[in-house]
């Protein structure tokens, strides 16, 4: 299992978010595309989605751009990758003859694993993220002292 390209850009976005949440004003696709070093065009494909998805709101107007939906602390990693990638978990569930034994054995396993993966997923969130950021940058603070 790898983290794609677009989920990983879609984490930073909503980690620069979640840094600024508690201002209540809403951040700009530029703002966020310098900061963490993501193409505008792409990001802002991304920021739909993620507003389809209801982890993000847009904001229209001259002090316009993107918020978090809901607090940092309620939005969980899982919830963000299933906006992007969609939930694979049916479809597996959803195969009532599998083409052999070997491959029964093999998809059971794979589940298994998926199923790990989530719930891992599913106990960090955005909150969490950016106090294990911040906890690092106040170590390699420390080390350079």
């Amino acid at each position: 299992m790898e983290l794609s390209c677009k989920s990983e850009y879609a984490i930073l976005a909503l980690l620069e978010m979640a840094t600024h949440h508690e201002s209540g004003e809403p951040m700009q696709i530029r703002q966020i595309a310098a900061q963490q070093d993501i193409p505008d065009r792409y990001l802002e494909q991304l920021l739909a989605t993620l507003r389809r998805g209801g982890i993000v709101k847009s904001q229209r107007g001259s002090k316009g751009g993107y918020l978090l939906a809901r607090e940092p602390w309620k939005i969980t990693l899982l919830q963000v990758l299933e906006c992007l990638e969609g939930s694979d978990m049916q479809a597996s569930k959803d195969k009532i003859n599998p083409k052999s034994l070997d491959s029964s054995v093999i998809e059971d396993i794979w589940q298994e694993a998926r199923q790990a993966a989530n719930s891992v997923l599913q106990k960090y969130t955005l909150q969490e993220l950016r106090e294990k950021r911040d906890s690092r940058q106040q170590l390699d603070i420390m080390y350079y002292i």
